[in-house]
């Protein structure tokens, strides 16, 4: 395949001027409408997708206001449905629904109808087990075809799917698990990373004695051995018969709950977020399509697309990535280490499997390409990369210096294989979150190109960088905020009465007529944002206290309980540094029990602990011995301020030392800065 005849959002906009008379100058004032009038937006995409319903929804929004508005009333639709609607056609074509991969090297293809059929399988499998609309079924599972299977069929009949990564350890497992009550487990018993194969029999087992509300456990094994559960996913989904072949996934409401997801704060257990079925297909195909220039596999502007994102199935580029298949595009899904082994470290893998799956978009997390870059990857090595059109990267921000590298390489290899799409490769580099499962930031492929840059505010999208007056900004570093309500936003947070813990997650900063104009609360998302005069867009790192590795966010007090635990460790703090052109960089200071050697048999204990309570993602880059953590005088550790600090702000305009129950204890982390800011621009 070549680069599509003609851009998604070039049709895109043709069709807005034939059937909506609509014509606009400009990206930008096509995005101004978009985000004025939410009401003809979305309902332009609603009916450019084509999407159905067997009834009529009453209104695209109502109550436009964050949180409470309401999509589409009175719409039924489905995910799996959707997806669904693709399986003659691609097939017809001789397209396959996904195309997957592990360590092994081993090519497999899912067809688009053995989909349909082992999820309706699964699906009848549920309910024949009790399963209702709105149970919960939980998943422990690697990122295979099986998982995308299970979630379809657990989102056909109405179940709300949610997921956690098998490199993920039980506790933090199980802090996301309990607060839901999930009736069905499917998990795996063992995962291959970077070389090694890893038993998971004892996770499971201590998953099943966490999880009392479990009645039914389906198992995912290689072994094939029933005793760790109630059934074999293999089984269950080789089933075939009339039934099956006549199933249909149920029309839901529009804002029924599709799938709960965790993104953590720095208190308390993970947020469990609830997005719906409605909002996350409408806002993933405008987003895949119009932004990513994702077309359907069999459509004659874009035959034989394909889509890889490499992802875990704890990021929330799974959902993405399995998002591909509402559109009719074939998912290539790769699952294991994108970098090799530990003992023999290959940052080919992934461009090798990019070139046996004949992928035409390829996605993964900056810091993958940053490792590339350094490596020196040789594309020519990887094999044919010649169907490969686009790039994509997201998790944190891409450096110009990695982006200009990969354009050299590409324009290196267009003159040998004859893609011209190679010779100025596109970037389709995105910015958004697991909070609300899309983009605010993105692409565009007919707007100019500027490495480290991202190209545009998406449609729909009314994101702007606020000061610290609160108003927006252009060339100026500010705090990424979302003024209008987008459909994927989340439902609620599972077990949140009253939506307190929402409304403190995203409406704290700019509450209800922040500004005195009488304005409803503004979406604060937790990063520093540029906004360019040209529109496009730099992040500049998270502008809260989370720990983001490798694109995957993880709340500080989930690591504070894996090293608190220790009783040699008395307290401790932990910031994650990135930002825009440096290594991404997350040390951990500890105080430690009066009498206790900070040794390297220390060091080992809270890195060991920090990879059993969470992952080895997790493990911080350096260790500290401190004598005091910084508090406020209510007793709060000052992340945010020693993080600011760390990035060179002065400390005048970030800690003010009258509001600290120990400012003496300030001076050592003073020099540390010092140290650490002289040590970086060398």
């Amino acid at each position: 395949m070549t680069s599509p005849f003609v851009p998604q959002i070039a049709l895109y906009r043709t069709w807005l001027a034939e059937k909506r008379g609509l014509n606009f100058d400009s990206y930008e004032e096509m995005r101004q409408w978009s985000v004025r009038d939410l009401d003809g937006f979305w309902h332009a995409i609603w009916d450019y997708y084509d999407l159905q319903s067997p009834t009529p929804f009453a209104a695209v929004i109502t109550e436009r206001k964050m949180p409470g508005a309401l999509w589409f009333p009175g719409a039924q639709v489905n995910y799996a449905r959707q997806v669904f609607r693709h399986v003659d056609a691609a097939d017809a074509a001789g397209l396959p629904a996904i195309v997957s991969c592990g360590e092994d090297g081993r090519l497999c293809e899912t067809s688009w109808p053995e989909l349909r059929r082992k999820a309706a399988a699964l699906a009848l499998h549920l309910k024949e087990k009790g399963i209702k609309p709105g149970d919960r079924v939980a998943a422990y599972l690697p990122n295979i075809p099986e998982t995308i299977i299970a979630f379809l069929a657990s989102a056909s009949i109405g179940a709300i799917w949610s997921l956690c990564a098998p490199d993920m350890a039980a506790p933090a497992v199980i802090d996301r698990f309990k607060q839901i009550e999930p009736k069905v487990l499917i998990a795996c018993d063992a995962v291959t990373y970077a070389g090694r194969r890893h038993d998971r029999k004892d996770v499971l087992a201590e998953l099943r004695r966490s999880l009392p509300t479990v009645e039914h456990v389906i198992l995912h094994s290689e072994a094939a051995a029933l005793a760790a559960a109630d059934a074999l996913l293999s089984e269950i989904s080789a089933t075939t018969g009339a039934e099956i072949d006549a199933f249909e996934p149920a029309w839901l409401p529009f804002d029924h709950p599709l799938w709960i997801v965790y993104s953590s704060g720095t208190t308390g257990l993970p947020k469990p977020i609830v997005h719906g079925h409605g909002g996350i297909v409408i806002v993933v195909l405008a987003l895949l399509g119009l932004h990513n220039d994702l077309g359907c596999s069999y459509h004659e502007t874009s035959f034989g697309e394909r889509y890889h994102w490499y992802s875990s199935t704890g990021w929330i580029m799974w959902n993405s990535q399995v998002g591909g298949l509402l559109s009719g595009t074939t998912c290539c899904i790769f699952d294991g280490s994108p970098g090799g082994a530990r003992d023999k470290p290959d940052w080919t893998t992934l461009w090798r499997f990019v070139a046996q799956s004949k992928a035409t978009f390829f996605g993964a997390g900056a810091a993958f390409f940053a490792n590339c870059a350094k490596a020196e990857v040789d594309l020519v090595a990887a094999g044919d990369l010649s169907q490969l059109r686009c790039l994509g990267s997201t998790g944190s921000p891409l450096s110009a210096d990695t982006q200009a590298w990969f354009n050299n390489r590409f324009a290196g290899l267009s003159k040998t294989n004859g893609s011209k799409a190679q010779a100025d490769i596109w970037w389709a580099n995105i910015s958004g979150g697991t909070d609300f499962a899309g983009a605010f930031i993105g692409g565009n492929r007919e707007l100019p190109q500027t490495p480290g840059a991202m190209q545009c505010r998406l449609l729909g999208a009314a994101v702007e960088a606020f000061d610290e007056q609160g108003r927006a900004v252009i060339g100026e570093v500010g705090e990424l905020v979302c003024t209008e309500p987008m459909p994927s936003m989340p439902l609620y947070f599972w077990n949140d009465k009253g939506g307190a813990r929402y409304r403190a997650s995203y409406f704290e900063t700019y509450p209800d007529n922040f500004d005195g104009t009488g304005r409803g609360p503004v979406w604060r998302h937790g990063d520093w944002l540029k906004v360019d005069p040209d529109g496009s867009c730099i992040i500049y790192g998270r502008s809260d206290a989370t720990i983001n590795r490798h694109g995957l966010r993880m709340g500080t007090s989930e690591l504070y309980s894996a090293i608190e635990a220790l009783p040699e460790v008395l307290d401790s703090l932990v910031v994650d540094l990135e930002y825009l052109g440096r290594d991404s960089y997350m040390p951990l200071f500890v105080v430690l029990r009066e009498g206790v050697a900070f040794d390297g048999a220390m060091q080992a204990k809270i890195n060991k602990a920090i990879e059993a309570g969470l992952s080895r993602r997790f493990l911080p880059n350096e260790i500290f011995a401190v004598a005091e953590i910084p508090r406020t005088l209510s007793g709060k550790k000052q992340e945010l301020p020693i993080k600011k600090l760390l990035l060179g702000q002065p400390v005048e305009k970030v800690i003010n030392r009258e509001a600290m129950a120990n400012p003496a204890c300030l001076d050592w982390y003073l020099a540390f800065a010092r140290d650490y800011l002289a040590r970086s621009e060398t």
